[in-house]
């Protein structure tokens, strides 16, 4: 284990002493349970992740400070596909549940119970095959008791919870630029700058693994994370959620596998079953709303075009541009 220089890296953090002990001892017990099974960190293969932390599971061991704190140092060695899988059972956790407060507050008591009766979250770091038939479930159950329009407005919104403020450099550039297109543009250069010193750090973006072939791919389609205007709306595609590996994928549906980043949903797509309406992509569509939300100051009106959850290679959206935003 690099104690020291983790610690280091933890003190920078402004942990307190209680939680630089705790976050060492916890790395501690990962390493010792690899070095049982002649392993070291940088060879172990994702498998052993797994049981590992199933075990963490079965043990009542499975706290979030302990999977986090897994996940920080993995990353700080460069142990980038453990980082990538542990932040995508960690980030799995409050959607749902966040889906049934706002439902809550959306619909009356009867409707939020005949959509979330039975339902119960499987335990902190279990996989994400573990959650397709209960978002299934929780989908089918919201289509028929509500509108096709109100199950778009529940799903549209800001599930992960990300500070609008996170984006107020954005609308600060924005308020500055002479038009939208020069806007976009500027950003897409900032987001091609931004990963590229990501890949060249060896740093994940984001769950991300940036190679040279990923930079290629997003500096020809501006719309990539960004956006391009064509008339009245701002066109959006996600960056795949593996971009390595959908660059390199032939199988149309592994590709559209790659291409999703909900991991409550994407090993449907693997595993062809079970079959999720495309309408919780719409999910997905408020995580892309709220910089543009806090761009033009207000909320603005999201379409979902295309995404992987309905056959097709890509999520893209659109975003309207309010009207008195155009320049």
């Amino acid at each position: 284990m690099m104690k020291s220089e983790f610690q280091v890296f933890l003190e920078g953090r402004k942990e307190t002493p209680e939680r630089i002990e705790f976050a060492i001892n916890a790395v501690k017990d990962f390493e010792g349970y690899l070095r049982k099974r002649g392993v070291a960190l940088e060879e172990a293969e994702l498998g052993m992740l797994k049981e590992y932390i199933s075990m963490l599971i079965s043990e009542g061991r499975n706290s979030e400070d302990r999977l986090v704190t897994i996940a920080r140092y993995c990353r700080f060695v460069k142990k980038n596909d453990y980082f990538i899988y542990i932040a995508g059972i960690v980030n799995i956790r409050e959607v749902l549940p966040g889906i049934g407060t706002r439902l809550g507050k959306a619909a009356d008591e009867e409707v939020w119970l005949r959509v979330f009766e039975g339902v119960e979250l499987p335990p902190l770091g279990a996989p994400q095959e573990a959650y397709p038939l209960l978002t299934q479930k929780i989908v089918q159950r919201m289509e028929k008791e509500l509108s096709p329009e109100k199950c778009r407005e529940i799903l549209t919104w800001n599930y992960h919870e990300i500070p609008t403020e996170a984006f107020l450099g954005h609308r600060e550039r924005f308020e500055k630029a002479a038009s939208i297109d020069d806007y976009l543009k500027d950003e897409h250069g900032r987001f091609i700058e931004e990963i590229t010193r990501f890949m060249d750090e060896g740093r994940p973006w984001y769950e991300q693994e940036i190679t040279p072939e990923v930079i290629e791919f997003v500096e020809g389609n501006q719309e990539i994370s960004i956006g391009k205007r064509i008339g009245d709306r701002i066109f959006v595609t996600k960056i795949p959620f593996a971009p390595k590996q959908y660059l390199e994928e032939q199988d149309p549906r592994l590709k559209r596998y790659y291409a999703c980043h909900c991991p409550l949903a994407r090993t449907a797509i693997r595993d062809g079953k079970p079959e999720i309406s495309s309408t919780f992509c719409y999910c997905s569509a408020g995580y892309t709303k709220v910089a543009y939300d806090m761009i033009f100051g207000e909320s603005v009106v999201i379409e979902m075009l295309e995404s992987a959850l309905n056959g097709d290679p890509r999520c893209r959206f659109a975003i309207k541009i309010p009207a008195g935003k155009m320049k």
